[in-house]
């Protein structure tokens, strides 16, 4: 058993949990529900950077981050610093993080959000709305075809963007449909924990031009960037390398600098 499968089980017991406590019809009744949407998939089209940010608490392989920043605090630094968008982890068990994040991030900045989640059920696509989310992730590995078009269309029927997240090339096959706006692919191996960018660019051919291309995890250099745009990347998911100093939103700011000089 995978580190995906433990996590989609425990998920399970966590969505049951929420929806009893929160109704969908709370959900809809919400403020930001009405929110009119930015387009994350638009600002990467168009930025000669193409960083999402993001916040993050720990994980399970590289286990405590950093605990001590304040969400507030990281995404007004990273739109000051000039990120395309910023991902909050909401994963609590596993990742350190809270839906709670999304909220004050989304108080905090004009960025477009992306709900980083292990979506499993639509409750989670209304509840990314509720808080404040533009951009939600749905994960090839831990669902199926059916359930990729069901979850995407719904998010699309709310505005939301939606990046699909690869790992292999049986993924991407499963998965390419019109209600998707970004492919990621996600270079660390699930099974392994081993990070590898031959793995955006052996995919990068077999996504359509139509979609834009993200690459994710293991991208801590502008080398990295550097390497993977001629291959049609347009986004790059950032965890660690940012979150791990004192100052996330400056060492974006430094890196972006640095990158489009």
């Amino acid at each position: 058993m995978n580190i995906l499968d433990k996590i989609v089980i425990d998920k399970r017991k966590e969505v049951d949990l929420r929806k009893s406590l929160i109704p969908v019809r709370q959900l809809e009744q919400s403020v930001l529900f009405e929110r009119i949407t930015n387009s994350l998939a638009q600002n990467l089209r168009v930025s000669t950077s193409g960083i999402i940010a993001e916040h993050k608490r720990r994980s399970p392989s590289k286990s405590v981050i950093n605990q001590d920043l304040n969400v507030q605090d990281v995404a007004s630094g990273y739109e000051n610093a000039g990120v395309c968008g910023m991902s909050v982890l909401t994963d609590v068990k596993y990742f350190g993080g809270a839906i709670d994040d999304l909220l004050i991030a989304r108080a905090s900045s004009n960025l477009p959000l992306l709900r980083k989640e292990f979506i499993i059920d639509e409750y989670q696509i209304l509840e990314a709305k509720a808080y404040g989310a533009d951009v939600i992730l749905l994960i090839a590995a831990i669902l199926t075809r059916e359930e990729i078009k069901r979850f995407s269309e719904l998010a699309k029927s709310f505005n939301l963007d939606v990046l699909l997240e690869v790992h292999n090339e049986e993924e991407l096959q499963k998965s390419i449909m019109p209600s998707l706006d970004m492919l990621g692919v996600n270079n660390r191996n699930l099974k392994t924990f081993e990070v590898s960018l031959e793995t955006s660019k052996q995919l990068s051919q077999l996504i359509p031009n139509d979609f834009v291309k993200v690459s994710e995890s293991g991208i801590s250099s502008i080398e990295a960037i550097k390497e993977l745009q001629p291959f049609g990347y347009k986004g790059f998911l950032i965890g660690e390398n940012f979150m791990k100093t004192d100052n996330p939103g400056e060492s974006a700011k430094s890196f972006i600098n640095k990158l489009n000089e």
